[in-house]
């Protein structure tokens, strides 16, 4: 019997294999049972924690990254409830808070699974926070251990280059850097990522790829592997993958979460460093326990 993948499109498995412990270090999770921010014509359906998990099953994936939607603003109950139930053990979290949360809710989301906190700022359409607010939090979140994860388009990341140096915390862009194609290493913010990744501390989600792909589905999003192959070169080690399920930016036709997993073999040729991105790395950025089975032990 075929099985039906909410959110997903097509029902093969990947032809490659996940290894032991792989995270999806980027994916959401939308529930009407908690609150919801700005217009409810965001909301997805069948995406809930209870749906998850038919994806892990398509894709091998035994980590996961859950990542607060916009739709559920800076009500982090959502992502702390799919943590739970998800399993504690192997998942991890990235909430929305605004300058007025407190300390002891700082605390709260840290015991609950959080790791970072994240600005989606690529459109100002229902966004919960504003540019204003990333220094200050990163300075706090920084005594957490914590990351700040930013969804910027290009031209917001080359404008606010001074800021982003002055952040003392570890930075993880989304979805490639939003680099835009087909002339992406050209574009300023290539190189202001580039610099602050000599710093060490400064990470890159390979996810994403119809987000800014002319290619698109029919073409492999063949044009996105020049730049996933440039951010793997310049740093394997601070590089993570992601399904970015369940797509919301695609709600007409959703990707093949297959196809999407197999391209990073095409992304990542290499089996040992394809293996530090689904596994050593996520282990060290999300701070996962060392697997109880033998696996890659991330580095310190």
């Amino acid at each position: 019997m075929d099985i039906s993948y909410p959110n997903s499109s097509g029902a093969r498995r990947p032809v490659s294999v996940a290894p032991e412990g792989a995270c999806d270090a980027h994916m959401h999770i939308y529930d009407r049972r908690f609150a919801l921010h700005g217009s409810p014509d965001a909301m997805v359906d069948k995406a809930t924690a209870d749906d998850y998990p038919l994806l892990q099953q398509r894709i091998g994936t035994q980590r996961t990254v859950v990542v607060q939607p916009r739709v559920h603003g800076t009500d982090n109950s959502v992502t702390l409830d799919a943590i739970r139930a998800l399993g504690a053990a192997n998942t991890r979290g990235v909430a929305v808070v605004r300058p007025d949360v407190s300390d002891a809710e700082l605390e709260r989301l840290h015991a609950g699974g959080i790791r970072g906190i994240r600005f989606t700022l690529y459109t100002s359409a229902n966004a919960a926070t504003d540019f204003s607010m990333v220094e200050p939090l990163a300075q706090r979140v920084h005594a957490l251990g914590w990351h700040v994860q930013l969804h910027w388009s290009a031209d917001q990341i080359a404008a606010h280059a001074e800021l982003l140096a002055r952040l003392p915390c570890t930075i993880v862009f989304d979805h490639l850097a939003r680099l835009p194609l087909p002339n992406a290493l050209s574009h300023p913010a290539f190189d202001v990522v580039s610099r602050l990744r000599e710093n060490g501390r400064t990470w890159i989600k390979l996810s994403g790829p119809y987000l800014d792909s002319k290619a698109g589905a029919a073409g492999g999003y063949a044009d996105t592997t020049a730049i996933a192959q440039a951010w793997v070169r310049q740093a394997p080690e601070r590089v993570v993958w992601g399904s970015d399920w369940p797509h919301p930016t695609e709600p007409v036709a959703k990707p093949d979460d297959a196809a999407l997993f197999d391209l990073l073999s095409q992304w990542v040729p290499d089996a040992a460093t394809r293996h530090r991105v689904l596994v050593g790395n996520p282990a060290l950025l999300y701070d996962f326990p060392e697997m109880t089975t033998k696996t890659e032990k991330p580095e310190k």
